[in-house]
């Protein structure tokens, strides 16, 4: 399964990056998340933290790795969650008009063969907006 969605954001891609990369901003703006276990203060290649999340009423812990961190342009975080599922965020920070163009990906694998394929409909159609909501904030607090 899969989100992908894009913003364009007023600050510099070194002002998004860091916003991103601070654990302690991530409940700023992304509205599932309710709160990391064990993040450090900073987060850059092979960090590894455990996030508490919650998506349709549904909550769950993913133990993230940063697999990747190139300032200011690219993030890739790699998950492990309840049951096997596993996940891929990437987030692609590009300079434009003055501001930032941000593209967000989520690919992730539910369990459960076709079952966990149709119970993971709704669960994406949750996903999805949160995601559009999550990215709203981020700009919000840019905008701030």
């Amino acid at each position: 399964m899969k989100v992908e969605r894009e913003i364009d954001l007023p600050a510099s891609p070194d002002r998004v990056y860091d916003i991103l990369m601070d654990p302690a901003r991530l409940g700023d703006w992304v509205t599932i998340h309710e709160r990391f276990e064990d993040a450090p203060d900073r987060l850059d290649q092979g960090s590894k933290m455990t996030q508490k999340l919650k998506v349709a009423g549904q909550r769950f812990t993913v133990r993230w790795t940063v697999t990747q961190a190139e300032r200011p342009s690219k993030v890739t975080w790699e998950g492990r969650g309840p049951v096997r599922t596993a996940a891929r965020v990437v987030y692609d920070i590009d300079e434009r008009d003055g501001g930032t163009h941000f593209s967000y990906l989520n690919e992730y694998q539910l369990p459960g063969g076709a079952a966990g394929r149709i119970a993971g409909r709704a669960i994406s159609a949750a996903a999805s907006r949160e995601v559009e909501r999550s990215l709203e904030r981020l700009k919000q607090l840019l905008e701030g």
